[in-house]
């Protein structure tokens, strides 16, 4: 049987998503208890929509594993999981999968949203985990102008630590900013999947460029190399989190989890 899990974590005490041998990470800590809780032989491996890196957040994680036991346990490991796992990782739900459903490769989107504080503004301390601090003021206006240059299907290279065998082609489908009442800005960002530190480096790149220390025309000449630029700045893991992660109906998860396994290239843009 394969189940959907459902998490949310904060990041700032984790070393990111993945295993890592030595170092606290959520994977690491989330299937020694399934296994647990199971009494599987061993751990089981979880398969997650999105790798977050050391200190990112996750408000709506899925996940899935495939178990082979009598019944279904979902509601038990959603129950006891909830009670063993440390205060820093929330299980939100438990719930057999349906039939095609890959949490990585069926989902059509994921959703992540950045959030900073620029100069002079007040930061509540309370949330000084999940919030970037900038030296200098920000336009949102001058952000979003900057963000509708980089939308669509690309390739994000330039924003993207390079990994050996991984496509950096992506459809960026929203990019925006508004400031919250509180003085917070908020930066969104939706795509069908993000590379290795690509939001990161996007929002340095259009804070850059909305803090009046670069230009339109810079953003536009790094967005059309074909290769990291080392002119991005990758922003603080603490102001990132995932929000939402979006699957298509259940009679297409097969369909989708099958194109996502292609990978995309140059001829498609």
């Amino acid at each position: 049987m394969r189940l959907r899990i459902d998490l949310a974590y904060d990041g700032t005490d984790f070393h990111g998503w993945a295993t890592q041998p030595g170092l606290r990470t959520v994977q690491g800590v989330l299937e020694p208890w399934i296994g647990q809780v199971l009494r599987l032989d061993r751990p089981p491996s979880v398969v997650v929509a999105g790798r977050t890196d050391a200190g990112v957040h996750a408000r709506a994680q899925v996940c899935h594993v495939d178990v082979d036991l009598d019944g279904d346990p979902s509601a038990d490991l959603e129950r006891r999981l909830r009670r063993v796992l440390p205060h820093d990782v929330v299980v939100r739900r438990v719930r057999p999968a349906p039939d095609g459903f890959d949490a990585r490769f069926s989902a059509i989107w994921r959703r992540y949203c950045y959030r900073v504080v620029d100069d002079g503004e007040f930061a509540d301390p309370l949330l000084r985990g999940h919030i970037a601090r900038l030296p200098f003021h920000l336009d949102p206006g001058a952000l979003n102008a900057a963000a509708a240059t980089v939308l669509g299907l690309r390739d994000f290279a330039p924003f993207c630590r390079p990994r050996e065998g991984a496509t950096t082609i992506r459809e960026l489908r929203e990019l925006g900013a508004v400031r919250r009442p509180d003085g917070v800005i908020e930066i969104w960002l939706q795509a069908d999947a993000f590379c290795h530190s690509m939001v990161r480096s996007l929002v340095g790149a259009l804070t850059a460029v909305a803090g009046g220390r670069r230009n339109l025309a810079w953003l536009e000449e790094v967005a059309a190399t074909g290769h990291r630029h080392s002119d991005v700045l990758v922003m603080p893991a603490a102001g990132l989190t995932l929000e939402a992660v979006g699957y298509p109906a259940e009679d297409r998860l097969a369909e989708r989890a099958a194109e996502a396994r292609n990978v995309r290239t140059l001829e498609e843009i």
